[in-house]
């Protein structure tokens, strides 16, 4: 009687259909994230209309049609690139915050993070296109809202952690810090501001986001006294 192969001794399962869907699915992954990773340089150098698909499949040494057959189109890899790019800047962001120790320092450090990569202006790209191929909108919309969420999460996270006394709820401080990021930059680009004017604009814009906890102790302490009932003298 014929020997089975060693490997198929070591892998067990992997005639069982389950087993050679997983390991599909898995090949999948990782080739869309290849090609993922292969086009966003060129969208970001070429732009759109200047990254072929045959200079993307290139650089991630697969083919043209693997492109098609994972994204449909050039366009909808674009949109996918630039939202994958802008949730990467997202979380580099939170990170570079977490040291913060005040209020104005975390504010600072989300700008000026912000403000130093092309993300935003290449998802606000995306948006232009988007608003041309409403099949591509799910996405988009699917990413604005965790972009919101994770970043209402991270605030709130750090609000407490530091016992601050924010100015706004989390969700309408990290909607509003979006908001005025893709505003700012979008000028700025337009203008060609540098990324310190680009920061510089963004925290004249966002002001105050929160207190810090002796700045809170003492606005409750000064509450506490406007609001307390007459005074000796005047009882």
């Amino acid at each position: 009687m014929a020997e089975k192969p060693a490997h198929a001794a070591s892998e067990p399962g992997a005639g069982d259909p389950k087993h050679r869907a997983r390991a599909t699915r898995s090949a999948g992954r990782k080739m869309r994230s290849l090609l993922l990773d292969a086009a966003s340089p060129l969208f970001r150098e070429r732009g759109l209309s200047g990254a072929s698909i045959t200079d993307i499949a290139a650089a991630a040494n697969a083919f043209p049609s693997q492109i098609t057959y994972y994204f449909r189109t050039k366009e909808a890899l674009f949109v996918e690139c630039a939202c994958r790019e802008l949730l990467y800047l997202a979380r580099t962001t939170e990170q570079a915050a977490l040291k913060a120790r005040t209020p104005g320092d975390y504010t600072h450090a989300l700008a000026e993070t912000v403000t130093a990569s092309d993300s935003v202006a290449f998802f606000a790209e995306a948006l232009t296109l988007t608003r041309r191929r409403q099949d591509l909108a799910p996405l988009v919309e699917r990413t604005i809202e965790r972009l919101h969420s994770e970043g209402a999460r991270a605030y709130a996270s750090q609000v407490s952690r530091h016992g601050w006394r924010s100015l706004r709820a989390p969700d309408e401080s990290s909607r509003r810090f979006w908001a005025v990021a893709i505003g700012v930059i979008l000028e700025g680009y337009a203008m060609g501001r540098s990324p310190d004017e680009l920061c510089g604009e963004m925290l004249r814009v966002l002001g105050e986001q929160a207190k810090s906890g002796g700045e809170a102790a003492r606005l409750r302490l000064v509450d506490d006294r406007n609001a307390s009932p007459l005074s000796d003298e005047e009882s």
